[in-house]
């Protein structure tokens, strides 16, 4: 199994509607990737390390799938339109990652 992570850095003046982003935008990107998408998950930064101190990332989206080929298989005919939503609810531009899951 496979995660891709959109990670959003925590930058201070930014804007991130986690509201809209786990209510619409990953829905949406789960219903277009249909079952080539196993789950979703979406974390919420609310601290770093050091008691007080602001997160690395404001918020990161998670997607799960059996294999790289089966996500980018499911993906790509979408991209635009997921990509085109992001202003709707960030102006931070993502950082994505893809991870081998070992344990979880």
């Amino acid at each position: 199994m496979i995660k891709v992570s959109v990670l959003y850095p925590s930058d201070q003046g930014s804007k991130f509607d986690i509201d809209y982003y786990c209510k619409k935008h990953m829905p949406m990107v789960q219903q277009k990737l249909g079952a080539a998408c196993k789950k979703i998950a979406v974390d919420y930064g609310i601290e770093g390390g050091a008691p007080g101190s602001k997160p690395g990332f404001a918020a990161a989206g998670h997607l799960y799938c059996d294999s790289v080929e089966a996500f980018r298989a499911a993906f790509g005919p979408h991209a635009k339109e997921i990509m085109a939503d992001i202003p709707n609810y960030t102006d931070i531009p993502p950082t994505i990652q893809i991870s081998e899951v070992k344990v979880g």
